[in-house]
């Protein structure tokens, strides 16, 4: 059997490789070849904490993945990452348990940043640069990288905004060592008026982005609302967009950031598609410069399968 540490994944990360295996598998999930089983789910509000257990299998994949996945939100101020968790992959032919993935939360996180990525590129204006990252949790920086690297054709521009100003300085401190400028700002609605491409990675639970604030042509990647009771976007900017593309529809319309308007009967399950029939050509995405695009991101089993089959192969490879 196979066990991985967090430090020996990190090392068998090959970006582009996991970014063409999460579009993959958005798009095996679209086209119905993905098993996944609704998602297992723990709330603890006491300790502003949640954990959710992804699992489940892609047809002719040699192994299925079952995730644990934890995000407590207070930990840094007792030296803490915000997440944890492990991966276990177990034969599709045996059942037997054949690798353990420690990777405290890492590959969670790295998905969920080459799955916004890959939404974003899909959906935005073809001119966009301007970049506001919404957050400055761990996800608020790898949003910047994977979109830095997958985006590398173009010349973006990142500003970040948080409710906390020094952890924005420490957000956009270890992106600037690693090559990557980002500007900081603490006026969101200037923010959000003047980008092209709105990145948004907390878990609210009111709404911080609101309608009157987006301009034509703004596309919106949402990610942070992946429990009940979490919304980033105002139900009206839902309500208006153009475009709303969900990763999984199913669960979207159940605790994304679709499901307010949804519950509220104003907007329709039809009036939203998929991001995988977004890639495989069979849905619409962006149609035109104007059109307001939203990505609801509440993160599936089948981004957890393809990211951990990448790592293994990469481990048998190497």
């Amino acid at each position: 059997m196979i066990i991985l540490s967090r430090a020996e994944i990190e090392t068998l990360v090959d970006f582009d490789a996991g970014l063409h295996a999460v579009g993959q598998a958005y798009i095996a999930a679209s086209q119905g070849k993905a098993t996944i089983p609704p998602v297992g789910y723990i709330a603890f509000p006491q300790a502003d904490g949640d954990c959710h257990i992804k699992y489940g299998h892609i047809a002719g994949d040699p192994i299925f993945v079952v995730k644990i996945a934890s995000g407590f939100y207070r930990n840094p101020s007792i030296g803490l990452s915000t997440s944890s968790g492990v991966m276990l992959a177990l034969s599709a032919t045996t059942g037997q348990l054949e690798a353990i993935l420690l990777d405290e939360g890492f590959l969670t996180d790295l998905r969920t940043g080459l799955g916004g990525a890959i939404a974003t590129r899909a959906l935005c204006r073809p001119d966009a640069r301007r970049v506001a990252i919404i957050g400055s949790g761990i996800q608020a920086g790898i949003q910047i990288r994977c979109l830095h690297r997958a985006m590398k054709d173009r010349s973006l521009t990142f500003t970040l905004w948080a409710r906390s100003d020094a952890k924005v300085a420490v957000v956009a401190d270890a992106l600037a060592k690693e090559g990557i400028a980002v500007e900081t700002t603490g006026d969101l609605e200037s923010l959000c008026r003047s980008a092209d491409i709105i990145i948004t990675t907390t878990p609210a639970r009111e709404p911080l982005i609101l309608s009157d604030w987006i301009r034509s042509g703004t596309h919106i990647t949402a990610i942070g609302a992946d429990a009940p009771g979490k919304q980033e976007l105002e139900t009206q900017l839902v309500v208006r967009a153009d475009r709303r593309i969900s990763d999984r529809l199913e669960q979207s319309l159940a605790h994304g950031e679709f499901s307010t308007a949804f519950e509220a009967g104003l907007i329709a399950s039809e009036s939203c598609r998929e991001l995988g029939e977004v890639l495989d050509g069979t849905a619409k995405g962006r149609q035109n410069e104007h059109e307001i695009t939203v990505a609801d991101l509440t993160g599936i089993a089948a981004q957890d399968i393809a990211i951990t089959r990448a790592i293994l192969d990469a481990h048998r490879q190497a």
